[in-house]
């Protein structure tokens, strides 16, 4: 077959985790199935520095297909106007794969869309405006246009098909998949204070992971810091807030002045891939009390790197973590300072929950998940 990838979540030189999850899945594809034939296709806008950092991904397993037109461009065009999509990247794929949503119009061959969750149709409160009124307006031609729908969870599959009933029958669950590589007990050590002292960090702390958005529940969890600081006393470790700002933030960063923890809470810029290991095994704790995850692969990331996870019950998380987390109710800001404080006492809990997280993280790799979406390929040959 010849399988292309829409390249747009790893064009950027920040990723997301919708990002992340198409590069560990198609590195993975291509290195296990190389009778195929793979390319990344993505406007690059004219912007050679977009095409070397994909190109850079790519390797030699991956070929490049793009257009010099502006992505942009066509996006908000093609919502209003069907603009074929084969305009620009031709009529040769047998398998095109778009990871972030949209379908657009007039794709050549069989057509796989990922829906990674419906928090726009579940806590639209929590979703900017532009990306709100992007899927309001073009995931139902999207979900209609695409053969099968993958999705990360089982969770996400019960909510596409709660809002979206109709698609049901070609809806396939692909669990995304952790790099045991970049994520793993940390062997570098003397790496964990050159990391910290470029992030501002002194001494102990917990660490959150993600963007800063509404929905990951960071004001609750700054509440909770407070009333757990309140009861560890002047030892208690702080609370980093890592990845950099997200949208409808100012009630999370006004809330720490509020609550007087200018100098107990910090927030970092976007964490360097290379930093990420070591900023996670210096951490007491690794702490995501969300209320909406597709998947959630910021605790499976810590877990994997043997790092003591505290993570809510809502969502998809429970099929991440499974029984190798401490559970908080999200909703409830003394559960949530609880669960930080057993995590700061308990040393022996710690080291347990560190334990089972490494065992439970081997079983969501990259492979396995390369080798389910595979599955979803071929199924479109028949």
């Amino acid at each position: 077959m010849k399988i292309t990838f829409d390249a747009v979540p790893i064009c950027s030189d920040k990723m997301s985790g919708i990002g992340w999850c198409e590069l560990g899945q198609t590195q993975a594809l291509a290195a296990l199935f190389p009778e195929n034939r793979y390319e990344y296709s993505f406007f690059t806008s004219g912007d050679n520095e977009r095409v070397k950092r994909v190109k850079a991904l790519a390797g030699k397993r991956i070929g490049l297909n793009t257009s010099r037109f502006s992505g942009f461009a066509y996006r908000a065009v093609s919502n209003f106007l069907p603009v074929p999509y084969s305009l620009f990247f031709g009529r040769k794929s047998d398998i095109t794969h778009f990871f972030n949503y949209i379908v657009p119009p007039f794709v050549h061959g069989k057509k796989v869309v990922t829906v990674h969750d419906m928090v726009y149709k579940a806590f639209p409160e929590t979703v900017r405006g532009r990306t709100r009124y992007m899927l309001e307006s073009g995931l139902k031609r999207s979900m209609k246009r695409a053969d099968i729908i993958v999705t990360d969870s089982e969770f996400s599959k019960a909510e596409i098909i709660r809002y979206f009933p109709q698609h049901e029958h070609k809806i396939r669950v692909v669990p995304c998949g952790v790099d045991l590589e970049r994520f793993r007990p940390c062997e570098t050590p003397e790496r964990i204070p050159e990391v910290k002292k470029s992030l501002d960090i002194d001494g102990d702390y917990f660490l959150y992971l993600g963007n800063i958005e509404p929905r990951k529940n960071l004001e609750r969890l700054i509440s909770a810091y407070a009333v757990f600081a309140k009861k560890a006393g002047a030892e208690a470790p702080k609370l980093v807030l890592a990845g950099g700002k997200g949208w409808l933030d100012s009630g999370i960063y006004s809330r720490v002045g509020k609550l007087g923890l200018s100098g107990r809470v910090i927030f970092t810029e976007y964490v360097p891939s290379e930093d990420m290991n070591p900023l996670m095994c210096g951490a007491v704790a690794f702490v995501f009390p969300s209320i909406y995850e597709g998947f959630g692969m910021p605790p499976l990331e810590a877990m994997a790197c043997g790092v003591p996870v505290l993570a809510s019950g809502e969502a998809s998380l429970p099929e991440v973590t499974g029984d190798c987390a401490l559970i908080c109710d999200a909703y409830d800001v003394k559960s949530i300072a609880r669960g930080l404080y057993r995590l700061y006492s308990d040393e022996e809990l710690r080291r347990d929950l560190s334990r089972r997280g490494i065992e439970r993280a081997k079983g969501f790799t990259w492979e396995r998940s390369a080798k389910m979406l595979m599955d979803v390929y071929r199924e479109l040959e028949k």
